[in-house]
């Protein structure tokens, strides 16, 4: 098989706990009372989004639709607007995370900033067919946010499987 041209090592399998953890803590963190505006970034979509890319056969569109019930429950928001937008989104991803890796982490950004921008457009015009308020143009900086971490996040998540199985001068691999 060709290597993608960002691929310089062959990763190990990740462990679905890990996965499981990693979303969780995303919950958690989104959890945390801390003054969120309408700009912040979305660190479930985020995360999502990186394990529906690098794992498409562990994560689909029906994780993506229960964590956006979640987060529904969570905010407060109309029952299936995270979830409508988390499956908009996990969709997204698995359908371009072929061609998206192809591509060096940066490059990536640019390619899924449209795929976070439709999910919030998705979450926007949720709320408003509901009667919400509209949060003002800060929600446009939420998946630029996104993307701007892509390539730190794609980094974090899948360092566990950068580590050699049996580390040895001999075998790089």
């Amino acid at each position: 098989m060709i290597m993608p041209r960002g691929s310089d090592q062959l990763l190990l399998p990740v462990n679905p706990l890990f996965i499981a953890m990693t979303l969780i803590i995303a919950v958690l963190l989104e959890m945390v009372p801390m003054g969120r505006n309408a700009g912040a970034p979305d660190l479930v979509a985020l995360v999502l989004a990186c394990w529906n890319v690098h794992q498409p056969l562990r994560i689909g569109v029906g994780v993506g639709f229960v964590l956006g019930l979640v987060m529904d429950v969570q905010q407060g928001a109309v029952l299936g607007q995270h979830a409508l937008a988390y499956t908009l989104l996990s969709y997204g991803a698995l359908m371009i995370h072929r061609r998206l890796l192809w591509f060096s982490l940066p490059a990536q950004a640019l390619q899924i900033l449209p795929v976070f921008a439709l999910a919030h457009l998705v979450a926007l015009l949720a709320r408003l067919a509901v009667g919400g308020m509209f949060p003002g143009w800060w929600w446009l900086a939420a998946p630029a946010a996104e993307a701007l971490l892509w390539p730190v996040v794609v980094w974090l998540l899948l360092a566990p499987q950068r580590r050699a199985p049996d580390p040895d001068a001999n075998r790089p691999l």
